[in-house]
C-alpha cells in the first residue's frame, strides 16, 4: 500500500520519511520558479524533457532520485544542498560525531568575485 493511500484513508496519518522529503524538494523548486518567473514548460525547455516530464517531478508522485534533482538543479544554475540534522524535539543525547552539511554541487563551480 502505498503512503499516499495510507494518507488518503487516514488524512492524520504521518507518510513516511521519503515522502516528506519529496514534497520538501518539489516545494522548494516550485518556489524557485516562481521566484524566476518561470513555467513548467521554461524549465522542461531547459532540461531538454517534455513538459509531462517536468510536471511528474513536481508532482512529487515518483521516487526522485539524486540525478534527477542535480539534472533540475544543473539547467536552473542552482546547487542541491543535502544536510542530515537532528528532528525538532530531539533528545540532546551527545552524537557520536559532529555532523556538518554535505553540499552537493552541479553544473559550473560558483566562485564569488
Amino acid at each position: 500500500m502505498s503512503w499516499r493511500t495510507r494518507t488518503a484513508d487516514d488524512p492524520t496519518a504521518e507518510p513516511p520519511a521519503g515522502g516528506r522529503l519529496a514534497r520538501q524538494a518539489t516545494a522548494s523548486l516550485a518556489g524557485l520558479l516562481a521566484e524566476r518567473g518561470m513555467s513548467r514548460k521554461d524549465l522542461a525547455d531547459r532540461m531538454g524533457v517534455s513538459p509531462g516530464r517536468v510536471s511528474q517531478i513536481l508532482s512529487g508522485g515518483e521516487n526522485l532520485t539524486l540525478k534527477s534533482l542535480a539534472a533540475v538543479a544543473d539547467s536552473l544554475g542552482a546547487r542541491v544542498e543535502i544536510s542530515f540534522t537532528e528532528p525538532s524535539g530531539a533528545s540532546s543525547a551527545p552524537a557520536p560525531s559532529p555532523a556538518a552539511p554535505l553540499p552537493v554541487t552541479t553544473g559550473a563551480p560558483h566562485h564569488d568575485s
